[in-house]
């Protein structure tokens, strides 16, 4: 006999209610986890019947243990009842496609703390990180495979993943996923997937693309929306909405008198463009607050020493770009705050979404450049904000103090006795074999990773394949419009020509500036002279190649 679903209107519902294992129940209660969020008390009987899913829900609503759940009881580890008896022992069970390196990491471990008590086996598989310990991860066996589309690709070309025994496959943040232009590379991968499947579509929004796909891929999906109804608004009621219009050349002052509010916990501050991030973090630092930077151009491994550090409070400010931060889950974000302009409502949303999470309150602050008001125009008719024209504010304004609670006579450098912060370098900084890194000055400034070593100059994957195919999310966190040009690093070449038929070296960066070498002699310096004079046509031309 089954045992009726609970309803979701039962503010007492727990997990040990549905039909989950046992083990997980355990697991999640240690963790401090017993009542399930709304989209997970929904969720959870429908895919445990094993019926296809489309999960339409906002931003820290739970939905991943609203599919984690569900997968993870159907999967058999090793040692377990069953196990032996598959067709497949040690091949993949179960997948979860995700669009950024950091949710899969964050998918990851909500896996491994609901798995605690089990012997399932997690693999991760994103680019930035060496081939060979995924390789050796999936020779060695895995039953949940949590991944980007490139890296996925990557390593099903290679025929080092095989997903024919998938039974059960998860599409999170799908509309991100097209956003950055991986629906091509999830349709390869679902290709590679039983024709019988149970699948599962989680969505912020369902473009016109995301639902052309569920209908391709999923049979007779059941819809899913979790909606707040108090919050029928596009905005949490829980997030106060400030809108400053701000001076460009004041910016970095006003931010460093609001991050000294009262109450102020975790922030996390957005830029639309990698050198922003890298040069307000760099900016903080220098005015004594404990800040790390996280975008495109950092390696994954200062990726995650700022992600680690950020969570375990050894930084408290995190200057992130849109796309480095999709799938930042971290407790306790009192404050987001736009530095730059958010590109659409979209993307305001998201940005704000990371704080006020789980019930909890946040504020979400916007500075909106001179320039940039007809375009926060549209954000803000767009979501109904009421705040078409933001008030004009300094750092020296009385209001900007009393709306966020900053104390009188605040200035624009944290006290020395404030600092208590451990900072980003007391997070240690893992060495991950990393490939298919960009070298960036400005990398070097915000992010602190140049100084170790850890950067790869040669900028491709070790393996010579596609390397990581979410290095395209990377790219275009540079599109937006500041009129900064990227610097490119000038290349010297070492050149030979044919001079009166010997072949000659042509004159190194040293010779070009003049030096001589000890002990070179009159004839050998009028020698040289003459080479030079035979060749200065040719190497004119050259020398304008090189240097463009």
């Amino acid at each position: 006999m089954t045992t009726p679903a609970p309803s979701v209107q039962d503010t007492d519902v727990t997990f040990a209610d549905f039909n989950v294992r046992p083990e997980i129940v355990a697991a999640l209660a240690e963790a401090g986890i017993v009542k399930p969020f709304p989209i997970q008390a929904m969720t959870l009987p429908v895919a445990l019947q094993g019926h296809d899913i489309i999960g339409q829900a906002k931003t820290g609503t739970g939905k991943t243990l609203g599919f984690g759940v569900p997968l993870l009881t159907r999967v058999i580890g090793p040692g377990e009842d069953g196990y032996d008896q598959l067709p497949a022992p040690g091949k993949p069970q179960a997948l979860v496609i995700v669009p950024t390196r950091e949710l899969a990491v964050q998918v990851a471990k909500d896996f491994e703390v609901a798995s605690a008590k089990r012997s399932v086996r997690i693999v991760q598989l994103y680019g930035g990180r060496a081939y060979e310990p995924q390789i050796e991860a999936l020779n060695t066996g895995a039953e949940v495979v949590v991944g980007t589309p490139g890296r996925i690709v990557d390593m099903l070309k290679q025929r080092h993943l095989t997903l024919s025994r998938a039974a059960v496959v998860v599409l999170d943040e799908a509309d991100e996923m097209l956003d950055l232009g991986f629906l091509p590379d999830v349709e390869k991968i679902l290709a590679q997937t039983p024709a019988v499947r149970h699948t599962m579509l989680f969505s912020a929004t369902m473009p016109g693309a995301v639902v052309s796909m569920a209908r391709r891929y999923m049979n007779q999906p059941t819809h899913i929306r979790a909606n707040d109804p108090e919050d029928a608004g596009a905005t949490h009621k829980n997030i106060k909405q400030v809108i400053y219009r701000a001076h460009a050349l004041d910016k970095t002052e006003m931010l460093s008198r609001i991050l000294q509010a009262r109450g102020r916990g975790l922030t996390i501050v957005f830029t639309r463009t990698k050198r922003t991030a890298a040069k307000v973090s760099e900016e903080l630092v220098e005015r004594g607050f404990a800040a790390g930077a996280l975008h495109g151009d950092l390696g994954q491994g200062a990726r995650e020493q700022a992600l680690r550090a950020f969570r375990n409070g050894k930084v408290d400010i995190l200057v992130a770009t849109d796309v480095a931060a999709r799938g930042i889950d971290v407790e306790n974000v009192t404050h987001v705050i736009n530095y730059q302009t958010p590109e659409d409502e979209k993307t305001y949303l998201h940005r704000t979404g990371r704080t006020g999470r789980a019930g909890q309150l946040g504020t979400a602050i916007t500075f909106v450049d001179w320039d940039d008001v007809p375009h926060w125009a549209l954000i803000n008719k767009a979501l109904e904000l009421g705040i078409p024209e933001p008030i004009e504010t300094y750092s020296s304004s009385p209001h900007l103090y009393t709306d966020l609670d900053i104390p009188e006579g605040t200035k624009g450098r944290l006290p020395k006795e404030a600092r208590t912060r451990a900072g980003l370098d007391a997070e240690e900084l893992e060495d991950l074999g990393e490939t298919g890194k960009r070298t960036s000055r400005s990398s070097d400034r915000g992010g602190r990773s140049g100084r170790d070593g850890s950067r790869d100059t040669r900028g491709r994957s070790q393996r010579g394949g596609s390397g990581d195919r979410d290095r395209k999310s990377a790219a275009s966190e540079d599109k937006a419009p500041t009129g900064e040009k990227s610097e490119r690093p000038k290349r010297q070449r070492n050149r030979t020509r044919r001079v009166n038929g010997e072949v000659s070296a042509t004159a190194t960066a040293t010779e070009a500036s003049g030096e001589k070498a000890e002990g070179s002699s009159a004839s050998s310096t009028e020698k040289r002279r003459s080479r030079t004079r035979t060749r200065r046509p040719a190497q004119s031309t050259g020398e304008t190649q090189a240097s463009e």
